[in-house]
């Protein structure tokens, strides 16, 4: 996938309690209007089941605004509500093995990378686009192999092409350094879900992308 054909620049990954209390479903929607492109439902302890329900949910909201939704490394859930992508880490299911799913191969596939040799591996070459994690560690990710810093995302960017999503710790004060850096896409988590105004987080959050 070109870049081109990953055209987005604000993509919201959101789950329940990162949303402190907040209805997920109205942060989301918020968000949306605020300016997020992209969006990704990330329920790591939740049950397929209660994952579904809360895709099903989301899926009338990201539809309505014509808002591609990710599913985070659930393929069942993917399929089932007809996600326009998955993402996967290095624990998850492979890119490779997602290509061969009928219901999969065709949608958007991104992988996290946590080390510099994962750029020359197969998993790499077969996904759309490469999740940069963490760029600065945080709390909502405590397995964290590699901090990239604005340096790694300089680095990676010198070694590939593909369109490079940065997540961790990016905020409205680091988001333009994040950019220069090499990355293509911002990806956040608590600088929304957090905010006491979610609307308003994304409104300045891709403003600074827009500069």
């Amino acid at each position: 996938m070109s870049l081109h054909s990953f055209p987005y620049q604000l993509y919201l990954v959101i789950s329940e309690a990162d949303c402190m209390g907040k209805n997920f479903l109205k942060v989301a929607e918020q968000a949306i209007l605020g300016g997020v492109d992209i969006i990704q439902l990330r329920e790591k302890s939740d049950s397929t089941e209660k994952f579904l329900q809360k895709a099903l949910k989301l899926t009338e909201i990201t539809a309505k605004y014509g808002i591609p939704l990710i599913i985070n490394d659930n393929m069942k859930v993917a399929e089932k509500v007809n996600s326009a992508g998955i993402h996967v880490g290095n624990s998850d299911t492979a890119p490779t093995d997602l290509r061969k799913q009928p219901a999969i191969r065709d949608k958007i596939i991104g992988y996290s990378v946590e080390h510099l040799m994962q750029l020359e591996n197969e998993q790499t070459a077969v996904s759309d686009y490469l999740g940069i994690s963490p760029v600065f560690r945080t709390q909502t990710k405590t397995d964290t192999v590699t901090e990239w810093g604005f340096e790694g995302i300089t680095k990676i960017r010198q070694l590939t092409d593909k369109p490079l999503v940065a997540i961790g710790s990016i905020h409205l004060e680091n988001a333009r350094a994040v950019l220069n850096a090499g990355a293509d896409c911002l990806a956040v988590v608590s600088a929304i879900c957090s905010a006491d105004d979610p609307q308003r987080a994304a409104y300045e959050l891709k403003n600074e992308i827009l500069k």
